[in-house]
């Protein structure tokens, strides 16, 4: 019975002993992130049988175990996966539309000069330093579209080294997590014996990993697991670890993807489906609110700049010269796959500004048609043969395309880069129009002339400013003579009537006499002529583009109000999945957490435990000595 109670008490020694140690490493690890608490499983060791009983053993432990809930943990790192996402979001939105809403940087102050300084050329035409100023506004409003454009390159090529460093972290969290695999391998020689902490720094791995990227984990009977990303594709298959790049886009060497290593080749994961972590943050901005935000702001330039030149060149400049292009802008940028083997080539020029979308397209051959992908919504056209005309674009081609040929079509991309003032010569601003209307002194009738309008769309009618009479031969009829014209006779009269002849329009009102004669010549002393410039004006307000819906304020508007609700709903959702996170962090706590006050209570819970082993040896070995004692 001696040699029992030692067993026991020894036992109870190690059991004491085996709880403090755990309670000590909780104790110790209560700040460890990833640490899960860990509890002794004990229980009474197999009974003595003897005739008069079973007489216990003691008691032995049977393993360290760590209060862990799969389902708790998968939340966080879910939630956590979202949180990255939508602060990633949010923080790259915000800087883009802090620089578009920007009262004082803008596109909305230079817009405004401009015009202000066009109307001062409309109202004195013949002043050179108005017409200056209109040109150093005009060279103003164009260095504001292309800093606004360089800023934005400045993000695209931030998010681009955010997405290189990210595709860095991943790989260094996939091999560090093959590594733990292995070693827990090893170490797992015993199911019902884990290696906790091992298992805790994998499971802290899991969640950073989650972090940059969202992942899917599927558990293994060894012991390891194998970690997923995008829709499937491997990161972490047991003790090996896949390895991501960060890659240029087949079509489009500024923009780079995310790429799987698959020995020398180099496969591709599509964006779409990265939808959490900051790495999915970042490609959804640069998606839905990067690219859209550039693209619009090209539309604003190219809307501008057409509008513009189409009706500057309807003018005349002080030395009587017909207008030209008062800016250029870039044509749309088309860029062939790497990888096209045919000999097609594809070029795209603006065919209307009021159709044009703020979207990127792709144009394929499937070996039996073309297939336009609009890329904002992936609207899909077909069409036999180019050139076709699609949202005010005409896409045409020469050459042979080959099955999977391809092509990026982007429209306005690179037009606020490249938008710039054609003139410097201020003589040049054709504020004037070039022809001018009279009316007969002799007349003897009430009909009165109008200025007359040059019809656009340009360029103007070879013959308008050529010298062309009106005489009317009854009060209800008129010929028409001078080049150009075709020389009509009779012509039926309506008071107010469009007369339209050699490009210009204009209308005759009242009650003309038999005899009376109007004339309509080229503009030839049109120094204080400023219609035209009136007309160029006009455009400020003039719904041209977005289908005829939007003027340039508006459709810049339009941007920073889209970039402005973005923010904002991001902001919202950060601040809502932040507070998820707390929760689901605060519900894994309070079953995984080290509680201090909880292990305090055990250590002495231990400590006793420890102590009344003890006592119990000091007894039997009292008592043994007796027995020794009472045989000596």
């Amino acid at each position: 019975m001696g040699n029992g109670i030692f067993g026991i008490g020894i036992s109870g020694l190690a059991a004491a002993q085996a709880g403090l140690v755990t309670s000590g490493h909780n104790i110790a690890n209560a700040n460890t992130e990833g640490y899960h608490r860990q509890g002794i499983i004990q229980s009474t060791s197999y009974p003595l049988r003897t005739g008069s009983g079973f007489f216990g053993q003691g008691v032995q432990v049977d393993t360290v175990m760590r209060v862990y809930s799969q389902f708790l943990d998968t939340q966080v790192a879910q939630s956590q996966a979202q949180a990255s996402y939508q602060s990633t979001l949010n923080a790259q939105l915000s800087q883009v539309d802090n620089l578009l809403a920007d009262t004082n940087a803008g596109l909305s102050p230079a817009l405004q000069d401009f015009f202000a300084a066009l109307h001062d050329v409309a109202a004195s035409p013949a002043s050179v330093p108005s017409r200056q100023s209109l040109l150093s506004s005009g060279s103003a409003l164009a260095a504001r579209f292309n800093s606004l454009n360089s800023r934005l390159e400045e993000v695209r090529s931030g998010v681009n080294a955010q997405i290189s460093a990210s595709v860095t972290e991943i790989n260094s969290y996939a091999q560090q997590i093959a590594s733990l695999n292995t070693r827990i391998v090893t170490a797992l020689q015993n199911p019902s014996q884990p290696p906790n902490d091992l298992l805790d720094q994998r499971g802290a791995l899991v969640e950073k990993l989650n972090a940059v990227v969202g992942t899917s984990i599927v558990n293994q009977s060894d012991g390891t697991i194998n970690v997923f990303v995008g829709n499937g594709q491997n990161l972490v298959i047991g003790q090996q670890a896949m390895r991501l790049a960060a890659v240029p886009a087949l079509d489009d060497p500024q923009r780079l993807e995310i790429g799987f290593v698959l020995g020398t080749t180099t496969g591709r994961i599509d964006s779409s489906l990265l939808q959490s972590g900051s790495l999915g943050g970042l490609l959804e901005f640069r998606r839905n609110a990067l690219d859209p935000a550039q693209n619009a702001l090209g539309r604003v330039a190219i809307g501008l700049a057409q509008s513009f030149n189409d009706q500057h060149r309807l003018g005349q400049g002080l030395d009587g010269v017909l207008g030209g292009d008062f800016f250029s802008v870039p044509a749309p940028a088309v860029t062939a796959k790497t990888g096209n083997t045919g000999t097609l080539t594809v070029s795209a020029a603006v065919s209307s500004i009021a159709g044009l979308t703020t979207s990127d397209y792709r144009l394929a051959w499937t070996g039996a048609n073309y297939t336009l992908t609009r890329l904002s919504d992936n609207t899909v056209t077909t069409y036999a043969t180019l050139p076709q005309t699609v949202d005010g674009i005409t896409i045409s081609g020469a050459g042979a395309p080959a099955v999977g040929d391809s092509f990026l079509i982007q429209p306005t991309r690179n037009a606020a880069r490249g938008f710039a003032v054609a003139i410097t010569d201020p003589m040049a601003i054709a504020a004037a129009a070039p022809v001018r209307t009279a009316a007969a002194g002799a007349n003897t009738g009430s009909g009165a002339i109008s200025a007359g309008t040059v019809n656009a769309p340009p360029p103007p009618d070879v013959n308008l400013q050529q010298p062309v009479t009106i005489t009317f031969t009854s009060a209800t009829t008129f010929n028409v003579t001078g080049t150009g014209t075709g020389t009509p006779l009779a012509v039926p009269y309506t008071s107010g009537g469009n007369i339209t002849y050699n490009g210009w329009t204009l209308q005759i009102s009242g009650s003309p006499a038999a005899g009376d004669v109007f004339t309509v010549t080229a503009n030839s002393g049109g120094v204080v002529d400023g219609r035209n410039a009136l007309l160029l004006a006009d455009l400020q307000t003039r719904a041209t583009l977005a289908g005829g819906t939007a003027s340039y304020q508006g459709a810049y508007s339009q941007i920073v109000s889209a970039v402005g609700n973005q923010t904002r709903e991001s902001e919202v959702s950060a601040k809502a999945q932040e507070s998820l996170v707390s929760e689901a962090r605060q519900a894994q706590q309070s079953l995984s957490g080290v509680n201090l006050d909880e292990e305090a209570a055990n250590l002495l819970r231990y400590q006793q435990a420890y102590q009344a082993s003890g006592k119990m040896l000091q007894i039997a070995t009292s008592l043994f000595q007796e027995i020794l004692d009472l045989n000596g």
